[in-house]
């Protein structure tokens, strides 16, 4: 994916332990590194997915779209910790009462 004009400082590393990958972001995501996140949080052969984004600065619709995307993908196996921003992105998208929105 083309990163051109993307936050520097964006990172999604991924750590798989067992079935579980655990992805932990920085930076921005938006609609150019939003696909660099859904794909560090989907390797192969895992059925649950802890996504940590308490160190992101900007949060935007493409972000919110990758973990509706994330939601379906592991149905019930996921869980996120939003940072404070990203939290009150979901909140005014409405998405702030979901289960795998959890406190951070």
């Amino acid at each position: 994916m083309d990163q051109v004009g993307a936050d520097p400082s964006f990172s999604a590393v991924g750590e798989v332990v067992g079935d579980r990958v655990t992805v932990t972001v920085t930076g921005e995501v938006d609609m150019a590194t939003a696909g660099a996140l859904f794909e560090a949080a989907t390797p192969g052969r895992v059925t649950a997915a802890t996504v940590d984004l308490r160190a992101v600065t900007f949060f935007d619709s493409a972000a919110i779209h990758t973990l509706v995307r994330l939601v379906d993908h592991y149905a019930g196996a996921l869980e996120v910790f939003p940072s404070d921003r990203v939290r009150r992105v979901l909140d005014i998208a409405g998405l702030s009462t979901q289960p795998w929105l959890k406190q951070s």
